[in-house]
């Protein structure tokens, strides 16, 4: 078992100081734009460039993320930022948006790419998807259990990264629209406002969108063995005390010592910690939120903290080889890539005592004040000769200087010409769409009502149904597939195939290895995150049949979206809000209360229902649903009406109100078609 690498969060230099001395083995941080964590400090190309060379000069690599989703309006910024990145000499960059893979993957192909938590991996299929398309690094989600990581790292040939320590979003990454819908703030889009922290209730169960921060070193060990390559602690925007808290308590705990978990929890935690989703027990315990006695606990540890990365530690191992004789001196100094030689002034004879190699090596070995350390000493003096310790000073502070420089050097990442956008794409923008329908459950279906594609929850699917149906039914994937459940998944849809299901609809990238292996044709809902018109092209590329588009983009972009598949919208429905694995009304209510029609109340008492899938992924739901059938749709492909909870004369009535432009007169929103998505 190697050690893990061991990734530290960064959003201000301090932060990047306290992870590097601190002994962090890398650090991911973000450029100003296109990053998850817009509102920490994050680094222009100045900084971004001094930050590199810091970091490289003392043993650490820096992973910069450019993890958010992209518009088309910003992909000259885009390149922008890639520039940037690729000329600070970064060891990697952190990537979610498929578009951003092809430039990185098209233009600096030798530039290694890290997939971001964003993209939602929580099983193999997923994983060796990411793999095959040259990611070098795959994340494993934060509600995986060991044993489930452990299945996904033994199938991968590329590193596999998980969290160790900081923040639980209650929400599946990449997955949650709640900061968009409720406020305009993308959490895709590196702006989350974290309104789930907000005191959202149900049952008699207080801020239950809230969980406790993960703190999983006891495991760190176990997570080796089990194939986690590299060791993530969340954290951009906490303070650099908490990175080298977190820092410090994971390297203890790699090497099986005690770590100081009072300091880790009084510099931030939410009512404490948990390991909940690691070691399978998703309870009401890992349920948590900050209180001010969590505030405030931090004052008691903030100046020790400190003080562990006040001055610079010795990281590096210097081999050192001095040598002197009558003509002259001279130290050389290697670190075992690099490699300095000094030279020293001649030496006088000596009058009293002469230097000789034990103070020799005492004088020259002094490295404090430096990231070296004196892993070895060589030397070879002529007898009766001196040289003065200022002499031996001064050779090994040059001596220093010279290798601390060589080792800042930037690398060079190999630029490539990438072609022009296709331009002969055209789409008919006064095309009236088709309609497609998802049901939650077949009872509400409307009687002779005809859709051009009907969905349906593949628990739902049956030989009969698609007999009834034939080639119009598309069988819905479930929105996450956890590792327990692949095989049972798989072979249930070889068996639908064998009774003529021909086409699935999938809301993850898990969905496109196992339709192409199951010889299935695949439809992509809006759970791609498809922004822009690369990301587009990307999965028309896979062989997806039609495609969705994402609703936190306006109608207006996703109309000039350029590419050929099959493009379409949901036009209808209760959006998803989040999904997650661990369900609050399981935890706080039971779920013999929730008949698989739960619902959540925010701090204003408004309701938002909870689709249950199976007990195994819960969705939240807006409270409103998303009606827009008067409006001006023309241009699309289709239109995918989302019933819930509508019974089948609601469905037949809404149906109608896309057939004939109907505005609604119940309570509704837009979603975010028309508005500016910040």
């Amino acid at each position: 078992m190697s050690s893990p690498i061991i990734l530290a969060p960064a959003g201000t230099q301090e932060a990047v100081t306290a992870a590097v001395r601190c002994g962090a083995d890398a650090v991911y941080l973000g450029a100003l734009n296109f990053n998850a964590r817009r509102n920490a400090e994050n680094f222009d190309a100045i900084s971004l460039s001094d930050t590199v060379r810091f970091c490289h000069q003392r043993g650490t690599a820096v992973y910069v993320t450019v993890n958010t989703l992209v518009t088309d309006r910003e992909r000259e910024e885009l390149s922008a930022v890639g520039e940037e990145i690729a000329a600070s000499g970064a060891d990697a960059v952190i990537i979610q948006d498929m578009a951003v893979m092809r430039l990185f993957r098209d233009r600096w192909p030798d530039l290694p790419r890290h997939a971001s938590t964003q993209t939602a991996v929580h099983d193999l299929n997923g994983a060796l998807y990411l793999q095959d398309q040259g990611f070098q690094t795959v994340v494993l989600a934060r509600e995986l259990t060991l044993r489930e990581m452990e299945r996904i790292c033994s199938r991968l040939s590329v590193k596999a990264e998980a969290f160790v320590h900081g923040a639980h979003c209650m929400s599946v990454s990449g997955a949650c629209g709640l900061s968009a819908v409720l406020g305009g703030r993308s959490g895709n889009r590196g702006v989350c406002a974290q309104p789930c922290r907000l005191d959202w209730r149900c049952g008699q169960g207080e801020h239950v969108l809230s969980l406790k921060d993960m703190s999983l070193l006891p495991h760190v060990r176990e997570m080796a063995e089990a194939g986690v390559d590299i060791f993530k602690i969340e954290g951009r925007m906490k303070r650099p005390e908490y990175v080298a808290a977190a820092v410090t308590a994971c390297r203890q705990a790699l090497r099986g010592e005690p770590w100081d978990e009072e300091a880790l929890q009084g510099v931030f935690s939410r009512s404490g910690f948990t390991d909940g989703y690691l070691t399978g027990r998703r309870d009401k315990s890992m349920f948590g939120y900050r209180t001010r006695e969590d505030v405030t606990g931090a004052s008691g540890v903030l100046r020790p903290l400190r003080a562990l990365y006040e001055k610079e530690t010795p990281r590096v191992a210097v081999a050192m080889d001095f040598a002197m004789d009558e003509t002259g001196s001279a130290l050389t100094l290697s670190d075992g890539e690099h490699r300095v030689t000094v030279p020293g002034p001649r030496p006088e004879a000596a009058l009293n005592r002469p230097t000789d190699l034990e103070s020799a090596q005492k004088q020259l070995s002094r490295t404090g004040g430096t990231p070296f350390f004196a892993e070895s000493f060589h030397g070879e003096i002529a007898p009766g000769l001196i040289l003065p310790a200022s002499a031996l000073n001064a050779m090994r502070r040059q001596g220093l200087d010279e290798l601390l420089e060589r080792r800042g050097d930037t690398r060079i990442w190999k630029k490539m010409e990438v072609l022009p956008a296709p331009t002969n794409e055209s789409r008919d923008r006064d095309k009236e769409p088709q309609l497609f329908a998802r049901f939650a459950d077949p009872e509400q279906i409307p009687e002779g009502e005809s859709y051009e594609r009907i969905l349906l929850p593949l628990r739902a699917v049956t030989p009969e149904r698609i007999r009834q149906m034939g080639e119009r039914l598309c069988a819905e994937l479930p929105p996450i597939l956890w590792p327990e459940d692949e095989e049972a998944l798989e072979a249930r849809l070889r068996e639908l195939k064998a009774a003529g299901l021909q086409e699935v609809w999938g809301d993850n990238i898990y969905a496109i290895p196992l339709a192409r292996r199951l010889g299935l044709s695949l439809r992509g809902g809006a759970g791609l995150n498809i922004l822009n018109t690369q990301a587009l092209r990307h999965y028309q590329q896979e062989g997806l049949l039609s495609l969705t588009a994402s609703w936190e983009l306006s109608l207006r972009e996703i109309k000039a979206l350029g590419g050929t598949a099959p493009l379409g919208i949901l036009a209808y429905g209760r959006l998803p809000l989040m999904r997650f694995r661990n369900c609050p009304m399981r935890a706080f209510a039971g779920c013999a209360d929730c008949g698989g029609r739960g619902e959540l109340r925010d701090r204003r008492g408004v309701r938002f229902p909870l689709e249950c899938g199976e007990k195994k992924t819960v969705t939240l739901l807006n409270s409103v649903p998303l009606h827009i059938a008067e409006r001006d749709w023309r241009g699309l492909d289709f239109l995918l009406l989302y019933f819930t909870r509508e019974t089948r004369r609601e469905c037949a009535s809404l149906t109608e109100d896309y057939r004939f432009r109907r505005k609604s007169a119940g309570e509704r929103t837009g979603g975010l078609y028309f508005r500016e998505l910040i």
